[in-house]
């Protein structure tokens, strides 16, 4: 992703920490304990961040969350979901992209009332919230207000989310969509979200034949 310390106003990388409270290692598993602690007893914690003004660090990434897609450009889905999160429709967001894909999908888990006004002033008849949100209308006008968002925090061309779903369920540890620390299960989204994924895929092989494969 070309984080990198000579980055400029603000220096980019991956955060290390080193002192007496770091731990020592994992138990009796030395590979592992070379993977995040190096010869100099810097622990890799995996987190991009970056140095602000006065000396404060901000995390503005993981790691280990950043994946290719099928042309080979580089995502960080968490910087995207938090430029999508600013949406009005948006309460919750999960990116969804992989190395057999050359586009990126979206699950939305929608600010409900807000979704209600915008069916209402266009005079959008609907028996459930979850009728409303399969309405291709709907799932137009979000993508739309997500593009919008999207060009305003100057995100690349294959940042953006080609398809989106919308759904009711908000993403909680109880639904195991949640850590504790209410980061996104990225495996457990895409298994839980399997289905709806593979529909978005499938949608957008039919309409650009060349942009994308079933997942």
């Amino acid at each position: 992703m070309n984080y990198t310390t000579g980055d400029r106003p603000y220096p980019r990388g991956e955060i290390c920490v080193r002192g007496p409270t770091i731990f020592q290692g994992y138990y009796k598993d030395q590979m592992q304990t070379r993977e995040v602690i190096d010869e100099d007893g810097w622990l890799h914690t995996g987190d991009i961040g970056l140095w602000l003004t006065g000396g404060r660090l901000q995390i503005v990434d993981r790691k280990k969350n950043i994946f290719k897609l099928a042309q080979g450009e580089y995502i960080a889905p968490e910087k995207i979901e938090n430029v999508y999160a600013k949406c009005k429709f948006v309460a919750q967001c999960f990116v969804y992209g992989d190395s057999l894909n050359s586009s990126l999908v979206a699950i939305v888990s929608v600010e409900q009332e807000v979704l209600k006004a915008w069916a209402a002033s266009e005079g959008i008849k609907y028996e459930d919230l979850g009728q409303l949100c399969n309405d291709p209308r709907a799932r137009a006008a979000v993508l739309a207000d997500m593009d919008a968002i999207g060009k305003e925090a100057e995100l690349r061309g294959f940042e953006f989310a080609k398809g989106v779903t919308l759904v009711t369920e908000p993403f909680t540890t109880e639904n195991g969509l949640l850590t504790p620390t209410f980061k996104i299960k990225r495996p457990q989204a895409k298994e839980y979200f399997g289905k709806a994924i593979l529909d978005m895929y499938t949608e957008l092989s039919i309409s650009e034949p060349s942009s994308a494969k079933p997942f």
